[in-house]
């Protein structure tokens, strides 16, 4: 999972991005410039579920306040080294999302992103149940009939986030945001149709069935495939209705 991450202090963000790094997490570190640069990208779909992790300054406010009239709906959460109701009250009334006291673990973190993001898209439980299949929001692999699928980080990342949508088309554009975001190390933009691919396979294995369906043009949907088959009837049958309404009324009868 990747995160955007401040710290002004050297020390502490070196010792807390090792730590991050070993649990699953890839700090991109920020600075004071980043908050005066076009953040119009956060607002992008895919960009919106990566954390946004602050240590408290006397400028956190304004930053939580810059990053929201972007309209950046990221999950913002506060690093402050004091417990303080009434100025974690204000942070959270301002725009942030949580206010949490060092010391800190990355697993802390990664809950209440993953909470608010799975909360934000309209899941109150930890997971969801597509067909055979069990999509996880805490980090762990998807079950498929009661196994576990292992999946890459990045597989993972584009399978969390067709989870998160389920039902919905995801443009290609939004799941590239949702791998790589802001990172200055960007692979070829086909990259996506190969993961998509990878991640396929390892369903279809297991299921026989397609999960994944390529809307073209338009992006990528994760659904069962019973549901898929009966939004296709249901569309047939509306379009041949519609079509007999149209022949009625051009013949007059």
């Amino acid at each position: 999972m990747q995160i955007y991450y401040f710290e002004p202090d050297a020390m502490i963000q070196e010792a807390t991005a090792r730590e991050m790094k070993g649990n699953d997490l890839k700090p991109i570190m920020i600075d004071e410039e980043f908050f005066t640069r076009d953040l119009s990208m956060l607002a992008r779909e895919g960009n919106a579920t990566r954390g946004i992790v602050l240590s408290e300054t006397p400028d956190t406010m304004k930053y939580v306040k810059t990053l929201r009239a972007a309209g950046c709906n990221n999950p913002i959460l506060i690093i402050t080294n004091h417990r303080n109701s009434i100025e974690a009250a204000e942070m959270i009334n301002q725009g942030a999302d949580d206010v949490i006291v060092r010391p800190f673990k990355s697993v802390q973190i990664i809950a209440c992103i993953n909470r608010t993001n799975r909360r934000s898209h309209g899941h109150d439980d930890a997971s969801v149940q597509v067909g055979e299949i069990v999509a996880y929001f805490d980090g762990r692999d998807p079950e498929v009939s009661g196994h576990r699928l292992k999946l890459s980080q990045r597989e993972h990342a584009i399978f969390s986030h067709l989870a998160l949508n389920i039902g919905r088309v995801i443009s290609k554009d939004n799941l590239y945001d949702a791998v790589y975001g802001m990172d200055d190390n960007q692979p070829f933009d086909k990259v996506i149709d190969v993961y998509i691919c990878k991640i396929r396979k390892k369903i279809e294995s297991r299921t026989g069935k397609k999960y994944i369906e390529t809307v073209y043009g338009r992006g990528y949907k994760l659904a069962a495939p019973e549901e898929e088959e009966a939004s296709k009837s249901d569309e047939g049958y509306g379009s041949s209705a519609l079509q007999a309404v149209e022949e009625v009324l051009s013949t007059g009868s």
